[in-house]
């Protein structure tokens, strides 16, 4: 069995046997892979808290081609997300940002882009304690990384340029951007400055967008989220639970 070392970020972790944890984890050098922590519920496991969600930690693992599941060595802790987590809203984001990468990253794929797009949008959150745009900003990007983000700037039935100062329409699953005259019904309305705001976010850094964050940023952040999150739920096929407790907006 060879053995490998990698940054990673643990997506989850579940009770196996009587003292092991089964492993889900986004290692940046292979990929989401699966493993067996032995040991790792005793009380004076050499693991601590590293397998807790979202620890971006240093991982060594032995692979077996044979088989599924690889076989955890030892974690050490970069950086710990558990204070976060006490919070109501923070935890609430960081639950989708983990099921989110949980259910769209292909196994033993290795993508750096996702990678990093993970661990900025946790690090936002903790950072300024404020979930809105860092969970519309990974929505989106995952959504745009995925290939699923449709043309912004022209009808995708009728193929007219779509005016910014109107609103525009999308299709429950992301599928294409409707003017006016072309609007079905089911469909979400996008509004112009929300419309702008994901201009923004597709061409600006996080920290920027976070700096000059107001009020009505937020509330558009939240209308991008809840459509970006019917197109992840679309290509998934099933509904998000950590979704389901994300406060409701008027």
């Amino acid at each position: 069995m060879a053995l490998h070392e990698s940054e990673a970020i643990i997506l989850q972790s579940y009770s196996l046997g009587e003292a092991d944890r089964l492993v889900s984890f986004l290692s940046r050098a292979a990929g989401r892979m699966r493993g067996v922590a032995a040991g790792a519920r005793k009380p004076k496991s050499r693991f601590g808290s590293t397998l807790e969600r979202l620890s971006y930690v240093r991982i060594w693992y032995f692979e077996n081609p044979a088989r599924e599941l690889v076989r955890i060595r030892q974690c050490e802790m970069i950086e710990s997300f558990l204070d976060a987590f006490r919070d109501y809203e923070s935890s609430v984001a960081l639950s989708i940002l983990s099921e989110v990468s949980q259910a769209v990253l292909p196994d033993r794929e290795a993508s750096d882009a996702n990678f990093r797009l993970l661990l900025l949008a946790a690090q936002t959150i903790k950072r300024t304690g404020k979930a809105g745009l860092p969970l519309a900003y990974f929505s989106l990007w995952t959504v745009k990384l995925g290939g699923w983000l449709p043309p912004l700037d022209y009808c995708g039935f009728c193929g007219v340029v779509l005016p910014q100062e109107s609103p525009s329409f999308i299709a429950h699953g992301g599928s294409a951007v409707a003017c006016s005259k072309c609007r079905r019904a089911g469909m979400r309305t996008i509004s112009p400055a929300t419309v702008a705001l994901t201009r923004r976010m597709l061409s600006e850094r996080l920290d920027r967008l976070s700096e000059t964050a107001t009020a009505a940023n937020i509330h558009q952040a939240t209308e991008l989220t809840a459509i970006m999150l019917d197109v992840i739920e679309q290509q998934i096929d099933r509904k998000l639970t950590s979704r389901e407790l994300l406060e409701p907006t008027a």
